[in-house]
């Protein structure tokens, strides 16, 4: 009899971990992890959020946290949005595991229009309240979407409702800004970023000159400190001419941000930052100084810092009908493999 009880509780312990391995095992299918061995960033983590419809922030996401951790010894993990294959689905709100935001000492994020579960809201929440830095690309000012859910709906980038601090939701508030319109004409209008003079010796503009990105201008007012506006070109060249009709308006600032009753944290935005972005060094100089920056780690930002790429990174021209499709984050894995495997697969009715 008492072996027969013993066996049983076996069973049942053995039941119990095939229950929660699955669940485990679902969680690390949406990440991919870079760990640096040596450098100043050993023992601080950054944790990445990729999941835009359009600008492939799938793709430049990882790119820099190979850097940040190859180069520098920080330990990245890229947190993506996955579809029912478990492939990678840029502009998805299926993402799990942001519970390593818990230890995250920075967070970076690729976002649009996005609606998590409850619990993963709850991980971003409970870091935007302690103040956690944060460094946002381009959509980002309008990273969620969020209806038919009054606990999380005030983070909405319209948010009209009676959590008026929250007016406008995560960008507003957070950020600075929330979406507004695009400036210029996009995919035919790329941008020369100029660093505003009153900031020239700020440590996030260390070593940076000769900025230009693909990605087309967009109209914003932030609250916060501006670092660099841009100046919408008539080409997709750095050599095009300047668009005379267009004032420069700001497009990367910092703020400090603080929520509700929560802690004061440092923010960083860029309305950039594009696959093909980060292909300039001084832009992507610049996005990494940030990153240092938020980290309160000024003192590594030097202008010779190596900010070279660490593998292959052949970048998908940004568009919104078609990203490389059936790539997992695990087919990211390493120093060597591909950013951006995979080939050209248009979305459903594009």
């Amino acid at each position: 009899m008492k072996n027969a009880i013993i066996i049983i509780l076996l069973l049942f312990s053995w039941i119990n971990a095939a229950a929660i391995l699955p669940k485990q095992d679902d969680v690390s299918k949406h990440r991919v992890v870079y760990k640096g061995e040596k450098g100043p960033g050993v023992g601080k983590n950054i944790v990445f959020i990729a999941t835009d419809h359009e600008y492939r922030g799938e793709e430049s996401l990882p790119a820099l946290a190979r850097i940040l951790a190859k180069t520098y010894g920080f330990t990245c993990t890229v947190v993506y949005a996955l579809d029912e294959n478990g492939d990678i689905l840029p502009g998805g709100s299926n993402v799990k595991g942001l519970e390593v935001l818990e230890e995250a000492d920075l967070l970076v994020m690729f976002m649009r229009f996005a609606h998590f579960a409850d619990k993963e809201m709850q991980h971003i929440d409970d870091y935007v309240k302690r103040g956690g830095p944060i460094v946002a690309f381009r959509t980002s000012t309008h990273a969620f979407e969020i209806k038919n859910d009054p606990k999380w709906e005030h983070y909405s980038w319209n948010y009209k409702g009676p959590e008026t601090a929250w007016k406008d939701g995560f960008g507003e508030y957070v950020l600075g800004e929330t979406w507004v319109s695009h400036y210029g004409t996009n995919h035919k209008q790329s941008s020369k970023i100029i660093i505003e003079p009153a900031q020239a010796k700020h440590p996030i503009m260390t070593g940076v000159k000769d900025m230009w990105v693909q990605s087309g201008g967009y109209t914003a007012e932030p609250k916060g400190t501006v670092l660099a506006r841009g100046e919408v070109l008539n080409g997709m060249t750095a050599t095009s001419e300047p668009d005379k009709t267009k004032e420069l308006l700001p497009v990367a600032w910092i703020r400090d941000y603080k929520v509700d009753s929560g802690k004061t944290g440092r923010a960083f935005t860029t309305t950039h930052g594009a696959s093909e972005d980060i292909l300039n060094e001084g832009f992507r100089r610049m996005v990494i100084n940030a990153m240092f920056w938020g980290l309160k780690m000024e003192n590594q930002i030097k202008p010779t810092n190596n900010i070279a790429f660490v593998g292959p990174y052949k970048p998908t021209t940004f568009n919104f009908s078609g990203y490389k499709a059936h790539v997992k984050p695990a087919d990211l894995a390493g120093w060597d493999s591909l950013i951006m495997p995979g080939e050209i697969v248009k979305k459903k009715g594009k």
